[in-house]
């Protein structure tokens, strides 16, 4: 497949990374915030973690994209740089809204665990 396109506009808000991806109090995060933390990603550090997932996109190919009404979501496998350097795989989902061109972040997904 393609690359995700314009990633100089992605959008990966702030909260989304804070309060989702690395809390482990979000009911829905919290698993995925033990994993990310295991390899070196810190709250306090979240930028790291902003820029793991935009350098991820920018490496890797799209693997799946679904059309909505709303607009497509895009789905990314490859290895995440992160702090420590083990690197695991994941799956990383950005949605492009119809009429835009933007990517927002949705989720990280863990996929493969590197050792």
């Amino acid at each position: 497949m393609s690359r995700l396109l314009h990633l100089d506009r992605a959008i990966v808000p702030e909260a989304k990374i804070v309060n989702y991806l690395l809390s482990v109090r979000h009911s829905g995060g919290r698993a995925k915030a033990r994993f990310l933390e295991s390899f070196g990603f810190r709250v306090q550090h979240w930028r790291t973690l902003r820029d793991a997932i935009i350098a991820h996109a920018k490496a890797n190919d799209i693997s799946a994209s679904h059309q909505t009404r709303f607009g497509t979501s895009h789905e990314i496998d490859g290895p995440l740089q992160t702090p420590d350097g083990r690197n695991p795989i994941v799956r990383v989902v950005w949605f492009v809204e119809s009429e835009e061109t933007a990517p927002r972040l949705v989720t990280l997904i863990p996929r493969i665990v590197a050792r």
